[in-house]
């Protein structure tokens, strides 16, 4: 089977996103906040310091210390979840982490924190890239010191045929080999990998594939992106 010929369980093309939607300044208590949509899959962020660090002794005297929180809403799938942490909403946080720390200038405001809160209000996968993508829009519209702006997108393998954004018929795809998931966040100026995740198996030649996949998936992630911060500045004039 070609990739042309190749059909998704939504009728998307192989490269072909789900519908996007951004918007910044949601929350109006943060210091910034943002919603990102994938299709359905919506993500919040809430964005709040850079404020002084407590205990103090867990201050930075040097830098910084960027804390992600995530956590899906007991409501945002059909089976209601236990609510508060669990070992995946503390992985993705951590991840979350990596991810945004390369960009956010750190050492410009030694011994504070920066909280960033991730809420999932709907999940149908690729929960995580919505989440960054949300979280990246919330620093910037907090006002943040920051190198560049982060894109986070999954790219899946399909039996032998690598998509763009997993939704979840598809991230429990059962036919052939099962589907591959890999998310993966690209700087958006530079193309830059600030965190990437294998799920499955994949040979070298197609994860580079894939990587190729990411950084177009990406460039069209960060105009929504881009213009839901110029339309928040238009708001405010």
């Amino acid at each position: 089977m070609t990739t042309k010929e190749f059909k998704r369980p939504d009728g998307r093309k192989v490269d072909e996103i789900r519908e996007m939607k951004a918007k910044v300044g949601i929350i109006p208590n943060a210091d910034g906040s943002a919603m990102f949509q994938f299709g359905d899959t919506i993500a919040i962020a809430a964005v709040y310091g850079p404020k002084e660090m407590h205990p103090q002794h867990s201050q930075n005297p040097e830098k910084g210390v960027l804390r992600c929180t995530y956590n899906m809403m007991s409501f945002s799938v059909t089976d209601r979840i236990k609510p508060g942490p669990s070992r995946r909403s503390q992985e993705i946080s951590k991840i979350t982490e990596w991810a945004l720390e390369p960009i956010v200038m750190l050492d410009e405001f030694p011994s504070t924190v920066v909280d960033v809160h991730i809420y999932i209000l709907q999940a149908n996968a690729s929960t995580r890239c919505a989440g960054i993508n949300a979280a990246a829009l919330a620093l910037a519209h907090a006002g943040v010191p920051m190198k560049d702006l982060v894109s986070s997108v999954s790219i899946g393998k399909l039996d032998k045929t690598l998509v763009v954004d997993l939704n979840k018929d598809e991230e429990d795809w059962e036919e052939g080999e099962g589907a591959t998931d890999i998310p993966i966040t690209m700087t958006s100026t530079e193309d830059k990998i600030t965190h990437i995740q294998l799920d499955g198996n994949i040979s070298p030649k197609q994860l580079k594939e894939a990587v190729e996949l990411a950084r177009k998936a990406t460039k069209k992630i960060y105009e929504v992106q881009k213009k839901a911060l110029k339309d928040s500045l238009e708001e405010e004039k």
